[in-house]
Formats: C-alpha cells, sequence, structure tokens
C-alpha cells in the first residue's frame, strides 16, 4: 500500500487529535510532576510522585503515529548514551490495553522501558492533545521541559541541551 498525501494527512491527523480523556492536570514547567505510577512492560515499577534522584524523561507515544515513530531510535541513543547516571528515559504507550502486544513489537527494538497509560495505577495528567510529547523531570521531581505537542519528533540537540544542565 502506496502512502498518498491524504492518507500521510489522516495519520497525522491522528497524532495531533489523541481524544481518549484519561488524565486530570496539565504539568507545567516549575511545578512538581504530575502523579503517574506505571509498571513498565518487564515489570518494573516507576512512580513519579516519589522524587527518585534520576533526572526522568517521560515520552508519550503510539504505535500508530507517525512522528513518535521517528524520534524512537534517537530516545533510544541517548537514553544508552546516559546509561550510569542518574537518568531514566520512559515511554508512555497512548495504545489500548488490547494493543499490548503491539506496543511490545514495537519496543523489542529498543532498550528503554515502556509502559501502557491504559495500565498505570495512577495517572493525574491531561490526555495529551498532540503526540509525541516528552516531559522532564528533573532529580527533585520538578518539570523542567515539555517537548513536543507539535505532532513533529523532538531533536536529539534539543533534548540534550535541556536535560545536560539536569544531570
Amino acid at each position: 500500500m502506496r502512502a498518498t498525501p491524504l492518507k500521510t494527512a489522516v495519520v497525522f491527523a491522528a497524532c495531533i487529535a489523541v481524544v481518549t480523556p484519561a488524565w486530570a492536570a496539565t504539568p507545567k514547567v516549575g511545578a512538581p510532576a504530575p502523579a503517574l505510577t506505571v509498571r513498565t512492560l518487564d515489570g518494573q515499577d516507576i512512580d513519579l510522585t516519589h522524587p527518585s534522584g534520576k533526572v526522568v524523561v517521560v515520552n508519550i507515544w503510539a504505535t500508530w503515529c507517525g512522528p513518535c515513530r521517528a524520534e524512537m531510535p534517537m530516545l533510544d541513543t541517548f537514553s544508552r548514551a546516559h546509561a550510569g547516571v542518574a537518568f531514566l528515559l520512559i515511554g508512555v504507550s497512548a495504545d489500548r490495553t488490547r494493543d499490548k502486544g503491539d506496543v511490545r513489537k514495537v519496543m523489542s527494538a529498543f532498550s528503554y522501558p515502556a509502559a501502557l497509560l491504559s495500565e498505570a495505577k495512577v495517572a493525574k495528567l491531561d490526555e495529551p492533545r498532540v503526540l509525541p510529547l516528552t516531559y522532564v523531570i528533573d532529580k527533585g521531581g520538578v518539570v523542567r521541559a515539555v517537548l513536543g505537542g507539535t505532532g513533529t519528533p523532538v531533536t536529539a540537540q534539543r533534548l540534550d541541551e535541556v536535560v545536560r544542565p539536569l544531570l
């Protein structure tokens, strides 16, 4: 099946119009990170309600979002480059629980952990209106940047500019 401009526009619009309401507060730069407690696909519990002493990057994505998938190799490279320091990158998929197999398949190519938003134990964030969306949280649990939200992937340069000073 060949991609046409119409098909491309439909996929792009789908990445922009995520409409499943599930969260309750928009993270603001300078405010404490909102409650988010998830179990990763490999069984690790991650709880943003308690500062971890690590810089945490939360990337909200979906298997059906082209821009999300485009930035994932860069996120994986970034995560690998910062292994061993006080840093954690987690991909939180906006896919439905029934699509967990698809999420696992996509994530099998990457080294950073992933979880499903639909399986979050606590999620007090607004549902993102645009994917991909990335939150950078400092070691004390404060949101320091919100990247994306424009329907385009975040760049390695921009991520590095935000994360490096926090490490």
